[in-house]
């Protein structure tokens, strides 16, 4: 079956998770991604051993993709790295901010040899301003952007527990190459596109920004409860946790009279509505752990689903392995086949199998041979 990508050439010097992420996704939609790894590869190969002897990251990240390892010191490699470019519809790079120019492969120098092309450059925090230069990995990022500070309990802020930073602007990052090409369809000409982690995460910060900067506060670190909203977040049953939330008045009522047993308590001024429940929460939380801690939870669950109560279980890692809704894909391993979470996207026509992860230089001779003639014109 055909990819909607099809026919489009992705050269992709990239490493770690953001960029790959987005390389990913293009792989996925039958696009041609070139990997260009480092001689001893890409250092997420390297991040643990737990996927059948490979990285969990890389497993997760390169699917679909060819790879060959370049010394871009080497005039040999710089010459085939530029013969790739040249036929290449789509350049996407997360190496520190300038090493590429100083190498002849800046985007500017690029894009007037080549005005069809689309680079999209991925850093930590862009390739101007006072923090150019800083190493920005994942929790690094989730510190400056003031993520940490709205994330744990009251107690200590704390990280996300995935690399939401690297996600982002991979997600970014990949949307905004798809409106390059629609783009370039119209035009005929690509697009420099520049995505950073900190710009990333600090556009999914917009809420607690807004709210400090012209509300004059934030809500505290919330742990497991919503901070602008109440009830929202876990409360004990007999045998488990269960979590629940209350959106607007209409399930308000219906939660105070059909979970609660006090349809009265839906008009009490301390909790008629959304401010002042959370206003007075701890006395609101426990009116709702009273009735909610002697039952059980399926019975609790059973209620809320009864009653339009939106609800979820508080799972572990275990329980989303056999969760009933989780969709997994099949794809290949140097070392075997494995399940992976599938992606999020679902649509008429998309592939039934994706294409396996490659080993360090996989492709390698055949690349080179591939453009062995376009390199040496170029020496």
């Amino acid at each position: 079956m055909a990819g909607d990508l099809d026919g489009v050439l992705v050269v992709a010097i990239e490493q770690a998770v953001a960029a790959p992420f987005c390389t990913s996704r293009l792989a996925d939609a039958g696009a041609r991604v070139i990997k260009i790894e480092r001689p001893e590869g890409d250092f997420a190969r390297g991040y643990d051993r737990h996927v059948l002897g490979q990285s969990t990251y890389f497993v997760w990240l390169n699917r679909g993709k060819e790879s060959i390892c370049l010394d871009l010191r080497a005039e040999e490699d710089k010459a085939l790295l530029g013969a790739m470019i040249a036929r290449a519809d789509i350049l996407v790079q997360n190496l520190a901010p300038g090493a590429l120019g100083r190498l002849g492969f800046g985007a500017e120098t690029l894009r007037d040899r080549h005005p069809g092309l689309i680079v999209a450059e991925i850093s930590g925090y862009g390739d101007s301003g006072p923090y150019r230069d800083m190493k920005a990995y994942d929790l690094l990022v989730q510190a400056e952007s003031g993520l940490c500070s709205v994330t744990g309990g009251p107690e200590a802020p704390a990280r996300v527990g995935v690399s939401v930073c690297d996600i982002a602007a991979g997600m970014y990052a990949h949307a905004a190459i798809l409106q390059a090409l629609i783009a370039r369809q119209k035009t005929g000409r690509g697009r420099t596109i520049k995505v950073s982690l900190f710009d990333g995460m600090a556009d999914w910060m917009n809420v607690p920004y807004l709210q400090r900067r012209y509300g004059g506060s934030i809500p505290p670190r919330p742990g497991l409860r919503h901070p602008s909203i109440a009830p929202y977040g876990v409360f004990a049953c007999r045998d488990g946790d269960i979590l629940l939330s209350i959106q607007n008045e209409r399930e308000w009522e219906n939660f105070c009279r059909d979970i609660l047993g006090e349809a009265g308590l839906a008009r009490d001024p301390k909790f008629s509505d959304m401010t002042a429940r959370v206003a007075n929460r701890a006395e609101l939380d426990a009116r709702v752990g009273a009735v909610f801690a002697p039952r059980g939870r399926d019975e609790v669950a059973q209620a809320l689903k009864r009653a339009g109560i939106a609800f979820g279980m508080l799972n572990t890692i275990d329980g989303l392995i056999s969760h009933p809704q989780l969709r997994t894909i099949r794809t290949e391993t140097p070392d075997g086949e494995v399940a992976v979470i599938a992606p999020a996207a679902q649509w008429d026509g998309a592939p039934t199998r994706y294409g396996p992860a490659p080993s360090i230089g996989q492709h390698g001779a055949t690349i080179r041979a591939e453009f062995a003639g376009a390199a040496a014109a170029k020496r």
